[in-house]
């Protein structure tokens, strides 16, 4: 299998997406924003299908729409009360512009496939350096920020009143969310990326108690995921992400499912 240079890619960019997608996850589920990875998921479509429109790699149109956006939706579905809305309207939105791209650029329906649901077989070794290089930038940036995001996503109250810049936090943390989804949508694609930054940091939170013990084991099960999900790829020829799906899921208590799902309902509609 490793003989095979794009199976060594493979690994190398998973590895890298495994390890930001657990450190974000477990942000992501602290501060209720599973909802914001859908919603990315589908901006990401839409750029990554104007890249192949406009002639350009895909990553860099999924990096043009997800920076621009997610701050703006971030800010607009922060109040619960119409939070619902604003996922409904951009992800509609964003769906139709990404199937306009792709019908103006007259690509088969490969092209699509590979962007919804990602393409192991095709990535190259300039790809994989640009993997790396964000997803250590996007590790630098958590580092130096550790303290001041663990407080405010975990105790967004005590942080207030100790003084720390909620505001410039929260815009940090989106822009670092955009740029996860852009990376890690590399492997499971658009439509499959909310598995890899919810569902190992959900899992995690019932094994372990502490945020760094907490990340350790989001990274472990999103490695185990990923590593095993291009195994079976490999060996079945079927399609890699059902496989990093299905994985996280068993690695998933079943009574957090319908708490993630639970994250992006108003709290008013979860009481009645």
């Amino acid at each position: 299998m490793f003989e095979l240079s794009f199976m060594r890619y493979a690994f190398i960019a998973s590895t890298f997406i495994a390890i930001v997608s657990g450190v974000i996850g477990v942000f992501v589920v602290a501060r209720r924003m599973s909802f914001l990875t859908h919603t990315l998921s589908e901006i990401g479509f839409a750029g990554a299908s104007f890249a192949v429109f406009a002639g350009w790699q895909a990553l860099n149109g999924m990096l043009l729409f997800t920076m621009l956006s997610s701050v703006m939706v971030g800010q607009m579905s922060i109040k619960e009360s119409r939070r619902e809305a604003v996922i409904s309207a951009v992800s509609a939105l964003f769906i139709g512009l990404g199937i306009l791209f792709l019908s103006l650029s007259n690509q088969t329906a490969s092209s699509a496939t590979s962007i919804l649901f990602g393409s192991v077989v095709g990535i190259s070794k300039r790809e994989v350096w640009q993997l790396v290089l964000l997803s250590l930038l996007v590790l630098a940036v958590v580092f130096l920020m550790y303290r001041r995001l663990k407080f405010d996503s975990f105790d967004p109250v005590g942080a207030r009143v100790n003084g720390v810049n909620g505001t410039l936090v929260s815009v940090t943390f989106l822009i670092l969310v955009a740029l996860s989804v852009s990376v890690a949508a590399q492997i499971v694609g658009s439509l499959l990326i909310f598995i890899l930054l919810t569902l190992p940091a959900a899992a995690a939170k019932y094994y372990a108690t502490g945020t760094a013990k907490m990340i350790g084991l989001a990274i472990l099960f999103a490695l185990l995921g990923t590593w095993l999900g291009l195994y079976l790829g490999y060996v079945t020829n079927w399609p890699i992400s059902f496989f990093i799906a299905v994985t996280e899921k068993r690695d998933r208590p079943v009574s957090d499912v319908a708490q993630v799902k639970a994250d992006q309902v108003p709290t008013g509609k979860q009481n009645r």
